[in-house]
């Protein structure tokens, strides 16, 4: 991504956004609440096109392609909140995320076999509308559902928010494994420690641009990231 501006009607959210994420990295987008940080998510799943500036993917200009053929060439968001279809029971969410490999039935009953071998709850919740699940449920889901398309670059917005410790416990190694088993992973996380401790490199965002970067090890030790968003010890 390389200069980006993104924009809502004439408010420009993000301005000059540049960053990367290697294959097999995972890479953080830290910073306050209206810093740009889901913006900049959006941006680069295709849910928002940019006013100015490039996306790259796989050495590709995807820059102009919309979220489904996003989707289709490897990049993959699960996004704030959730969002999973409520009236849908999580099999059939699941399978709205195989939506690609609609044409092999296989394909997709191999996709969802593995999604429930990941979370096992998911599979007793089967045949339950995916709104009568807990919100760490829901995030199983929408994180599973993200990854029936099998992405190369999986975007994760806040997958933290609004759950319990022993939760975001749960949900923070599921990430790790799909990243060890070679998704790279795009990071926005309202909780600093945490982005920090499970990403190699990390922005942090302000008013829509970037004003740090590096190693997260660096960044836990930068004055100005420790002050607004680790606490002084």
């Amino acid at each position: 991504m390389k200069n980006l501006e993104l924009a809502y009607g004439e408010v420009r959210a993000v301005r000059d956004v540049s960053f990367e994420v290697a294959e097999g990295e995972i890479v953080t987008l830290i910073g306050a609440n209206g810093a740009g940080k889901s913006t900049t998510m959006r941006g680069v799943a295709g849910a928002m096109l940019p006013r100015r500036g490039r996306i790259v993917f796989d050495g590709k200009d995807v820059t102009r392609l919309p979220a489904h053929a996003r989707t289709a060439a490897g990049i993959a968001l699960v996004p704030e909140g959730r969002r999973v279809f409520p009236a849908l029971t999580v099999r059939e969410n699941l399978e709205m995320g195989g939506f690609k490999y609609r044409r092999s039935r296989g394909k997709v009953d191999a996709l969802i076999e593995r999604a429930m071998n990941a979370f096992p709850r998911l599979r007793e919740r089967a045949t339950q509308p995916a709104g009568t699940l807990s919100g760490g449920e829901q995030q199983m889901l929408a994180l599973s559902r993200a990854l029936m398309s099998e992405p190369r670059l999986l975007c994760m917005d806040e997958p933290s928010l609004g759950l319990a410790p022993i939760v975001v416990q749960e949900i923070f190694r599921s990430i790790r494994a799909v990243n060890a088993a070679g998704t790279s992973i795009l990071l926005v996380e309202q909780n600093a420690r945490y982005a920090l401790e499970t990403a190699s490199r990390g922005y942090v965002l302000q008013t829509g641009a970037i004003i740090a970067s590096g190693a997260c090890e660096e960044l836990k030790r930068d004055e100005r990231v420790k002050e607004a968003y680790l606490g002084r010890k």
